[in-house]
């Protein structure tokens, strides 16, 4: 009897070895999630969504769209709070229906306490507010509108998207949950923003963003962001390892394109910054101060600068440029020119604009994404002066990023940048959609 014992101990040992060996070698199917990106031009600056899917809802996938914010701490959209779905307060066929966080949940202080979006402007939140059904309070927190910057309430959620796979070259037919805190924000919320474009999703370093929803999962942390240039092609966002690719180069992995500088942190901000020590115009340094601080942004339309910096710019991007005719200043730039009708804005014939990197990798950011065409012979340099007390010497704009691919490495707390594609012969919207 013993001896028995003894075999199916070894015999059950086995079992449980074979078993570990078998899960350490199995690999997933796929290598990121993805998501299409959208251009928007009907709202007052242009912004960029993704399409993202929910889950089974009133008998259909929905597939709403959300502004991209990389600054936001937490997700919020048009939905509608019930207690209980499956009850007496049935949710309206035409409306994405969540459950509510109880003001006596712990995410409710934490988001409110740590996590949430402050400005002088937002109202106070109480927990005197209560839904029909159980009758417990809900969760208000604030929000700003990143197209009005007006501040808000909303009820914060229980929420669950659906991602799109990828190996990195193609879709792939299935879908991975995602379970995150959110928000659910009035209607009237999103009147200013692009027609079809119902929240805003957030890819910040929060712990309530979606890229922590990804932590969950067996991909690596990775974040890559391709905006494209015009809002009738989408561009990608990936979130996982890698490999990415591009047409019509469908053998190069868009990392070996890539340079490298490291991700730096900022108090009170989800946001991304990198060290920018330097702008170099045509050789020539503008000689900016180091001591301050560069983010990037998914919201502002341009890149600002603070006013040192951008008069520095002007007057140094001017004088390359003197033999190019000035016009009068189009809102919201400070130096524009006439151009010839038939010079498209990456044809201009203006310097490249360098940021000198505190490793020593240069940024360059080139024609298609310093000159900004206004009209058939009107085109500005596409810089924003920030004011003299702008709390960030350098924020650098959607603009700027089009057609540029950003890799942000939350793993290894690096940033990879392409500058840009169009001089490796692709774009941000040349990702294959089909399956094949």
């Amino acid at each position: 009897m013993q001896l028995l014992l003894q075999q199916i101990i070894v015999l059950f040992l086995a079992l449980i070895s074979y078993e570990h060996e078998a899960i350490a070698d199995w690999e997933l199917p796929y290598t990121s999630f993805l998501f299409p990106v959208n251009k928007h031009t009907d709202a007052a600056q242009p912004v960029y969504s993704i399409t993202i899917m929910t889950p089974y809802v009133n008998n259909t996938f929905q597939n709403p769209k959300f502004l991209i914010d990389i600054d936001a701490p937490f997700t919020w959209h048009d939905c509608l709070l019930l207690w209980n779905r499956y009850g007496e307060n049935i949710c309206p066929s035409n409306k994405l229906c969540t459950s509510p966080v109880s003001c006596e949940e712990y995410q409710c202080t934490d988001v409110r306490t740590t996590y949430s979006y402050h400005a002088p402007s937002c109202p106070a939140v109480t927990n005197s507010y209560t839904l029909p059904g159980w009758g417990l309070c809900t969760c208000p927190v604030n929000v700003i509108n990143p197209v009005t910057g007006i501040c808000s309430h909303a009820e914060l959620n229980f929420d669950t998207f659906e991602a799109n796979t990828s190996d990195g070259r193609n879709p792939f037919p299935f879908y991975q949950d995602i379970i995150v805190n959110a928000a659910c924000a009035p209607s009237t919320s999103f009147e200013s923003f692009p027609v079809n474009v119902t929240g805003v999703m957030a890819f910040s370093t929060s712990p309530y963003a979606l890229p922590a929803s990804f932590f969950q999962s067996e991909l690596k942390t990775s974040l890559a962001l391709c905006l494209p240039s015009n809002s009738s092609s989408p561009g990608i966002l990936f979130f996982g390892s890698g490999p990415f690719y591009l047409l019509p180069h469908s053998d190069v992995d868009v990392r070996s394109l890539l340079s490298y500088t490291p991700l730096l942190k900022h108090p009170d901000s989800f946001g991304y910054f990198l060290g920018v020590d330097d702008i170099i115009i045509r050789g020539r340094s503008l000689n900016i101060s180091g001591n301050m601080t560069t983010k990037l942004s998914t919201t502002e339309p341009y890149t600002t600068l603070r006013t040192d910096i951008y008069d520095r710019m002007v007057r140094r991007f001017s004088k390359v440029t003197k033999r190019m005719p000035l016009t009068s200043p189009v809102a919201p730039f400070g130096l524009c020119f006439r151009t010839l009708k038939n010079e498209t804005g990456d044809r201009l014939k203006v310097p490249e604009i360098d940021l000198s990197l505190r490793n020593g990798k240069n940024w360059t950011i080139s024609t298609a994404n310093s000159m900004k065409r206004i009209t058939n012979d009107v085109a500005c340099l596409a810089f924003v002066d920030g004011g003299v007390r702008s709390e960030h010497g350098i924020v650098i704009g959607t603009f700027q990023l089009e057609d540029n691919f950003v890799l942000l490495d939350l793993q290894n707390s690096t940033i990879g940048f392409s500058s840009s594609l169009l001089t490796k012969e692709t774009s941000c919207a040349n990702f294959n959609f089909t399956n094949s």
